[in-house]
């Protein structure tokens, strides 16, 4: 942390970058920094980047900026494991990289990387920095710890998952002291639209319950469309199938233009390394993945129930 705040007050220009894809927590580590950092030092030139993602657009909006302006700036990546996954790839662009992570450190990127898997989320992490600095001329403010409290809150799935910590409530305790509108948080990351509601229904009903507890569907484009769903929106009922008596793991299968999202998730068996084989990554219960083909997709079913047999058996 020393040498991540002793970069940010030596550079004039950062740029926070953070996953493709991304999920609350994404959103709200990346520009819950640049906002630290912008109200902080009203001098210097902060900017986040990325693709929009219209579901989140309530967190925040991104910046757009030229090639010029990573000439000399500080670039920070924040949640993401691998370099592949970064929204925006000029992150290379700039004169310093700094990685800024809790997900497991498959890809050692950057000139300075921290890189904490205890911790819940990187909104977590991003509070610790500002707890650190906050000695040094680091101001938290409503909207920091909004994003940060949003972060929080979807990584830790309201504070539910396993990866929720003392630590973590401590952390939140502090934020709610804020003002910002905790209700309108949650209302717009789980409330559904009715089209999403009866995709939901769908799922239930069709999902296939396999042996060692493993479950799947899928998500072809013609029923997406059927249900008048975009395959982002889909993101809201990725954890669906843990509420089912029996199921140890799942994965969700959500067919785009061109591939086939992978979806998985588990309540023991870990994961993580099998959405590695698939040009994925993540948590070790909650990680993404990407295939080609369905018959791609079977052999992710037939993968995942091997992890599952393995984890019953040990």
């Amino acid at each position: 942390m020393e040498h991540i705040l002793e970069a940010i007050k030596q550079y004039s220009t950062v740029i926070v970058h953070r996953h493709v894809r991304p999920d609350p927590d994404a959103i709200g580590s990346q520009v819950g920094l640049k906002e630290l950092i912008k109200h902080s030092f009203p001098d210097k030139e902060v900017y986040a980047v990325g693709e929009e993602e219209p579901s989140l657009s309530f967190l925040a909006k991104m910046d757009i900026i030229s090639d010029e302006q990573y000439e000399g700036a500080l670039v920070i990546v924040c949640d993401t494991a691998n370099t592949s996954r970064i929204s925006d790839q000029r992150f290379a662009l700039g004169d310093k990289l700094i990685k800024i992570d809790h997900h497991p450190n498959v890809d050692e990127y950057g000139d300075i990387q921290w890189v904490n898997t205890e911790a819940s989320s990187t909104s977590e992490m991003i509070y610790d920095l500002y707890a650190a600095a906050e000695n040094m001329g680091f101001r938290l403010t409503d909207e920091v710890a909004r994003l940060l409290y949003a972060g929080i809150v979807g990584d830790t799935g309201r504070f539910l998952y396993p990866s929720t910590t003392e630590k973590t409530f401590k952390i939140a305790a502090q934020l709610i002291k804020y003002h910002f509108d905790r209700s309108a948080i949650y209302d717009n990351m789980y409330s559904i639209k009715s089209n999403l509601a009866k995709l939901k229904g769908y799922i239930y009903q069709n999902f296939q319950n396999e042996a060692e507890g493993m479950a799947y569907v899928k998500l072809t484009k013609e029923l997406l469309q059927q249900f008048g769903v975009q395959p982002n929106d889909t993101g809201q009922l990725v954890s669906v199938l843990g509420d089912v008596e029996g199921i140890i793991a799942w994965v969700i299968f959500i067919e785009e233009e061109e591939n086939i999202r992978v979806r998985l998730r588990s309540k023991g068996p870990i994961i993580n390394q099998l959405a590695a084989k698939y040009n994925g990554g993540g948590h070790p219960m909650a990680s993404g993945a990407t295939v080609t083909t369905w018959e791609e997709a079977d052999q992710v079913i037939a993968d995942l129930q091997t992890v599952c047999k393995a984890y019953r058996n040990s």
